[in-house]
């Protein structure tokens, strides 16, 4: 008879039994690292000792601006300007808008509308304000700066010693212009103004602990370069977590698809459109921000290149489908997949094309406000039962933010690792054998907002 192997688990070999009948692979399954997509456009700052937690600057405001708010102005007659009069602008006509009324100066806010440009009705807290006219003048900054937050896309004037501040209006930079008579005299005084923007600094850290014989006996002789490897790429993806929370909340520039006002009005037809993106990117030329962007490719500091002519738009997988689906103002696709104009140039971590002046990266961990939205009417679009769920589409522009990263500068590292295996080195009082070792790592994060109108967010809902 041929002496056969047989299946040893369900038939004994026609030989005996086998000490082995499995081959554990040494080379694990690995999950691909999860990669940097927020931290390769950072400006990083290297933070030094001794000066805190705490990351300074000076953010000077440019002369013709409305927010260089100051009393040194001096008009072409000579005549001081005054600061007791600002001029609110609501972005819309007729439209409700709901003021708080827990809050003083919101409260004196919605009280100094003037009779006739403005309704206010229901109880306190909030107040609906419809608005009848456009501008409003108030008498204090707090004023202003109540309905600037009432009212999205409200925006303040002041004579102040900007000239003619951010107007473009023809008539109005005309009758500011510094004219000299021929005596010249003391007349167009203006004034500059700058703001202090700081980021903290914070620790974190986590542990692993294990047994000398969790080593000697696993099936896995690698099991220690694994649990390395691991805890790198989740300190890694934590980061990168940070990160993304920061930049949505540091956003100054917000829009909102369809017509909605704010987040909890996104309903079933509020889907980005490609008109969005258009008149996203003319707000960011306003704000001057650069279309030219610089990422870090390596792993130095130093190591970065120039993405020419386009912006950044971060997305999450759920929104692909309406991207690449969206058409433009001739109805032709708006879309172009990154593999038509990336042949000369190496794409960004997680691109997959333009659309308008945005290159277009998928982040899969990126977050979202879950049942943030309208209540749900239909079943076209992601939600969590009862609402539905809002996406954001992440605008970085070159130069917004600093931040302290997993790169390197080329002397230090920004994470440190402490490894204690079983032995000698871990024995003590509580464990005097010395069979648990612990590994451990630790960083510090800091965020800086150097230029928040230069971060933007569409809020959208998304088809499934």
């Amino acid at each position: 008879m041929v002496m056969k192997y047989n299946d040893p688990n369900a038939v004994p070999s026609d030989i005996g039994t086998q000490a082995q009948t499995a081959f554990w692979q040494k080379s694990a399954l690995i999950e691909a690292r999860k990669k940097q997509f927020f931290s390769q456009l950072a400006d990083v700052t290297s933070m030094p000792k001794h000066f805190g937690k705490k990351i300074k600057r000076y953010h000077y405001i440019p002369m013709l601006d409305d927010a260089n708010i100051n009393d040194q102005g001096i008009d072409a007659a000579g005549v001081a300007i005054s600061m007791s009069t600002f001029q609110v602008t609501v972005p819309r006509l007729a439209v409700t808008y709901s003021v708080e009324a827990n809050a003083t100066t919101a409260a004196a806010a919605a009280n100094a509308i003037s009779p006739g440009s403005a309704t206010k009705t229901g109880a306190a807290n909030p107040w609906t304000v419809t608005f009848n006219k456009k501008v409003f003048p108030f008498s204090t900054d707090a004023l202003t700066a109540a309905l600037l937050s009432a009212v999205p896309g409200a925006y303040r004037r002041q004579g102040s010693g900007n000239m003619y501040g951010s107007s473009k209006d023809i008539g109005t930079i005309a009758g500011k212009m510094p004219v000299l008579s021929e005596t010249g005299g003391r007349v167009n005084r203006v004034g500059f103004k700058r703001k202090e923007i700081e980021g903290n600094l914070e620790k974190f850290g986590f542990f692993d602990e294990y047994t000398q014989e969790s080593l000697d006996f696993d099936s896995d002789a690698d099991l220690m370069q694994h649990i390395n490897r691991e805890m790198i790429n989740g300190a890694n993806e934590i980061t990168e977590d940070l990160l993304q929370i920061d930049l949505i909340n540091a956003a100054g520039t917000i829009k909102y698809a369809g017509d909605a006002l704010e987040t909890k009005e996104l309903g079933s037809n509020d889907l980005v459109t490609y008109g969005d993106f258009m008149r996203l990117s003319i707000d960011l030329d306003n704000n001057r921000t650069p279309k030219q962007t610089r990422a870090i490719t390596g792993t130095r500091m130093v190591d970065t290149r120039v993405i020419p002519s386009g912006r950044v738009a971060y997305i999450g997988s759920e929104l692909i489908p309406t991207i690449r689906a969206m058409k433009d103002l001739h109805n032709e696709p708006a879309f172009i997949p990154v593999e038509k104009y990336a042949s000369g140039n190496e794409p960004l971590i997680g691109e997959i094309g333009m659309l308008d002046q945005f290159k277009i990266i998928v982040v899969p961990e990126m977050m979202k406000w879950e049942g943030a939205g309208a209540a749900v009417t239909d079943q076209l679009n992601y939600d969590n039962g009862a609402y539905y769920d809002v996406f954001p589409i992440l605008v970085v522009g070159d130069e917004s933010f600093s931040t302290i990263g997993f790169q390197t500068d080329g002397k230090t590292v920004k994470f440190k690792i402490m490894h204690k295996a079983p032995g000698e080195a871990t024995a003590d009082r509580t464990d005097p054998y010395g069979e648990t070792g612990f590994m451990s790592i630790k960083w510090y994060y800091g965020f800086l907002a150097l230029r928040p109108e230069r971060i933007a967010l569409i809020k959208t809902v998304a088809r499934m």
